[in-house]
């Protein structure tokens, strides 16, 4: 049952780093709404690296940010904290593969790939909590500027790429999560299969039978 956990959660979390890898080039982070707006015949969505203009014909335009210093705070930080779930999630992938006990590839200690196994799904989980936290911060941003009545800008809503990231979240977390429990489950095994025989010491000395009582033995 620990294989299978350990499998399962492998491919959970390789799949949720995928998941996650797509969502980082998605336009769709953010997409202007319709509701208050005068300009209905085009629509303008942004992602981290660059904004868009689609007409009612589908022509898109695209334009990157210019300059990353000019960017507001929470999209340069937006960017580290998707680059560096990313690289733990690749970091998480090697290790794990190096830790599951279906593969042979590097040492085939079970104690070491236990570790290496947990090792690689904790990796996996905060690769998740980053990428969790990345696309909250900017999922709120989104609608505090929406409901704020002050801004006079373009109103947009939240887009397809958020709710994709925060899925791949999801994989990445519960997959690192099987993967620390199946290495807890092999060490319950590897407990359990311990077994200790005891065998009666001899006795050297001899029996003398009480004729008063049968059942009284006296060792000397």
């Amino acid at each position: 049952m620990s294989a299978v956990l350990e499998i399962m959660g492998f491919l959970l979390s390789l799949g949720g780093w995928l998941v996650l890898g797509s969502t980082l080039p998605n336009g769709y982070w953010k997409v202007s709404t319709l509701h208050g707006s005068v300009i209905t015949t085009s629509t303008l969505y942004e992602n981290l690296w660059k904004s868009c203009a689609e007409d009612s014909t589908g022509i898109s335009n695209c334009k990157k940010f210019d300059s990353m210093l000019a960017l507001p705070d929470y999209i340069q930080a937006c960017r580290a904290l998707m680059i560096a779930s990313l690289v733990l999630g690749f970091l998480a992938t090697m290790l794990s593969m190096f830790g599951l006990q279906c593969t042979n590839v590097g040492s085939t200690d079970e104690k070491t790939k236990g570790k290496i196994a947990v090792t690689g799904g904790s990796l996996f989980i905060l690769s998740g909590v980053l990428a969790l936290v990345t696309l909250s911060w900017y999922a709120a941003r989104i609608t505090a500027q929406f409901f704020d009545p002050l801004d006079g800008g373009t109103k947009y809503e939240l887009g397809s790429a958020l709710y994709i990231g925060w899925f791949g979240c999801l994989l990445d977390i519960l997959g690192g999560a099987f993967l620390t429990c199946s290495c807890k489950q092999n060490k319950q095994v590897s407990y359990s299969n311990h077994r200790y025989d005891y065998s009666a010491a001899p006795t050297t000395g001899r029996i003398y039978k009480n004729p008063e009582s049968l059942s009284s033995k006296v060792y000397v």
